[in-house]
């Protein structure tokens, strides 16, 4: 967003606190049904502390809005650094100066929405994935053994950053990160509001109803992942994939409400993960089955994942010792 907030540094940041608090109330509120009415919620439930968190992050992002849509004009005019090369624009920059087709900008509410949902739903789910990402490939030396041939192929002995190529040629280890996705989703079930009446399985579902999505089992659905416990990446090759209806998968939700940064998440961890694993081999120390996931707003291990990391470039995939 072009703000820096020091996140990792200044954990006593009222922002920093302000987005776990709030993802706390939240999961909180939807584990308690007659807290869902808002008006049983606001008087005898954490209605009033849930006001309080939203007033500290709207503030935040709204000043940071006014603060970047104040420069827009140095904005536009700032193309160009000292060396004559382009300029990288924030996002939020980008958000400022879109325009609908009648040349029209966006308010500074849609804008609002946009940058809370980048900020709020943009970094604890991916660091999630990775997390669960990281342990299965410390449990199954072979996966680990095949991403790290596939970076030697595409970077050598290299130690330069990875660019939008590389990436792209990261096949595998897109696999990796789809398959541990399917087994973990960040984001373990969703809600959908019903627009119309329907029919599912011999039942009537009217419209207006509330439809819970449980990603987590969908997942497991074993007509389209067989043996659906194992932990396979080679589920997500091309090949593999022909014939799989499109909602059988989907850890960043469907349809018209579907994850705006679905594709962001997918580079950020494939650059992420890709940063470790040229440099360290990685063994899980706990079993899978010793995890016990925590289905919140996030789908996170009860106690935490343990590894071991072993230095070195392209080290053995075994990580013993």
């Amino acid at each position: 967003m072009g703000k820096k907030i020091y996140a990792q540094s200044n954990s006593d940041s009222e922002y920093v606190k302000s987005v776990y608090k709030m993802s706390d109330i939240i999961s909180r509120r939807q584990r308690t049904p007659w807290f869902w009415p808002n008006f049983v919620y606001n008087y005898f439930g954490d209605g009033r502390e849930h006001d309080r968190t939203l007033k500290v992050l709207h503030s935040f992002t709204n000043k940071v809005i006014h603060e970047r849509s104040e420069n827009i004009s140095h904005i536009e005019s700032d193309n160009d650094s000292d060396n004559g090369t382009k300029r990288r624009r924030a996002f939020l920059d980008m958000l400022l100066m879109t325009t609908d087709e009648d040349g029209n900008r966006m308010n500074n509410q849609e804008i609002q929405e946009e940058v809370d949902t980048f900020m709020f739903e943009g970094h604890d789910t991916t660091a999630a994935s990775m997390n669960w990402a990281v342990h299965l490939l410390g449990a199954h030396p072979e996966a680990h053994s095949r991403v790290q041939q596939e970076l030697q192929e595409v970077f050598g002995t290299s130690n330069r950053p990875a660019n939008m190529e590389d990436v792209k040629k990261l096949k595998y280890l897109e696999c990796v990160i789809k398959e541990a996705l399917r087994l973990f989703p960040s984001v373990p079930f969703f809600a959908r509001n019903i627009g119309e009446d329907c029919h599912i399985n011999g039942f009537k579902v009217p419209k207006g109803a509330n439809a819970i999505v449980l990603t987590y089992a969908l997942h497991r659905d074993r007509r389209y992942f067989p043996e659906p416990e194992e932990f396979r990446p080679e589920r997500f090759l091309p090949e593999n994939a022909v014939g799989r209806p499109p909602y059988a998968y989907i850890p960043f939700s469907a349809g018209l409400r579907n994850c705006i940064g679905q594709r962001f998440a997918l580079m950020e961890e494939k650059v992420i993960l890709a940063a470790i694993l040229r440099n360290f081999s990685v063994e899980a120390c706990q079993k899978r089955e010793d995890l016990r996931p925590l289905g919140e707003l996030i789908l996170r291990p009860e106690k935490g994942i343990i590894i071991k990391l072993e230095k070195g470039f392209y080290q053995t995939s075994s990580c013993s010792g």
